[in-house]
């Protein structure tokens, strides 16, 4: 999704964050260090698939990129769409 949409339209973002498995991928992710699939779904009852699912979603919000790294994707947190939230959430607050 464009910047700009989410800016007039922040509802993906906070439908992305509603989720309990999805926030708990963005707080794994929110250090600064890129993890593959693998490593975001090892010690966890999520499979491979399902944690791609969630990814999709969060990438979709604008909150995780991924890089491409030889065979693999990595992901990292995008933190801007978080101050557009918050951001979102004071302007209305003061209305």
């Amino acid at each position: 999704m464009a910047e700009a949409a989410r800016a007039t339209d922040p509802a993906p973002i906070f439908a992305a964050l509603g989720d309990r498995t999805r926030l708990s991928l963005l707080v794994t992710l929110s250090d600064g260090l890129t993890r593959s699939i693998t490593v975001l779904s090892a010690d966890t009852s999520l499979t491979r698939q399902a944690v791609t699912k969630h990814l999709r979603v969060l990438q979709d919000a604008g909150l995780v990129e991924s890089v491409r790294r030889g065979r693999e994707s990595r992901y990292a947190c995008c933190p801007a769409p978080l101050d557009e939230a918050r951001a979102y959430l004071d302007r209305k607050s003061v209305v």
